[in-house]
């Protein structure tokens, strides 16, 4: 028998998987170049950022930039407030879409396809369509200047997040329920001790995309929060942009910062999140 020997650079499959990398590698610098800008522009001078030529990374890094940047406004409320919608976000989301996914996936009842097509449909509505009538709704509730229509609607669902853990509910077998029923749990004990262990990576993919979500939200908040002790993060920042003039030096400092959780949460849950979405897609 003939041995197998890896592939080299002198044979087809060796330059084929070189030439791959290469173009990993370039498309990969490609996209951290906005975030070497970012990093490189928070260590210049105001003077020296639209400098031309471009000055790539400054002689001298101003790293009082970021202290000055996070201390010229109230950033660690700005973070309590934003890290409080965050979390209730996420377990709105987690608690009404698994009991909702779980009544599409598993229980038959007349008309459930047709409801779950009619759910489907509502992706179609951009935010926007939806704005003007649900300020109208909370204003008359006087929910207006308050976190409640930042976190209550996640507590009734939403449509991706209900259409990927339907399907990722579909794949656990359904011999593993009916063993459990015949042992005498109900409904909701499958769903809590049989359905949610096993969907731990699509329920981690709904946290993630939740995080991101509450954490990037700017519109919602300019909506609906009036006061400066209740402004989120992403309002923060909006004060170094002024009408004559941007402190570009203090906005790509206090923006690096606040991206950070996002960009760590997303590695520590990385395995999970790739498998949440590949078993969401089948």
């Amino acid at each position: 028998m003939s041995e197998r020997h890896p592939p080299t650079l002198r044979t087809p499959k060796g330059w084929g998987r070189t030439w791959r990398y290469i173009i990993l590698i370039v498309l990969g610098a490609l996209f951290l170049l906005p975030v070497f800008w970012m990093v490189s522009s928070a260590l210049k001078p105001p003077y020296v950022i639209f400098a031309s030529p471009p000055v790539w990374w400054p002689s001298e890094p101003q790293w009082s930039n970021f202290k000055e940047a996070l201390t010229a406004l109230p950033f660690g409320r700005f973070a309590l407030n934003t890290l409080f919608v965050a979390v209730f976000s996420i377990l709105g989301h987690l608690l009404s879409c698994s009991v909702v996914a779980y009544g599409f996936a598993r229980l038959k009842a007349p008309g459930s396809k047709f409801f779950f097509l009619l759910m489907l449909t509502t992706l179609m509505l951009p935010y926007p369509v939806t704005m003007v009538p649900l300020f109208i709704i909370y204003s008359r509730l006087g929910w207006v200047n308050s976190f409640l229509p930042l976190t209550l609607p996640a507590f009734f669902g939403q449509p991706f997040y209900i259409f990927l853990l339907r399907q990722s509910f579909r794949q656990i077998p359904k011999d593993l329920e009916d063993a459990a029923v015949m042992d005498g749990a109900n409904t909701f004990q499958v769903l809590r001790h049989i359905i949610l262990p096993l969907a731990r990576p699509a329920l981690a993919t709904v946290t993630i995309f939740t995080f991101q979500g509450a954490w990037n939200d700017f519109l919602a908040p300019l909506i609906f929060l009036h006061d400066q002790s209740k402004y989120t993060l992403t309002l923060g920042l909006s004060f170094f942009r002024g009408g004559y003039a941007t402190n570009w030096a203090y906005l790509m400092a206090a923006s690096l910062v606040v991206s950070l959780p996002v960009i760590v949460v997303f590695f520590l849950a990385q395995r999970q999140f790739i498998e949440g979405l590949a078993v969401g897609h089948k």
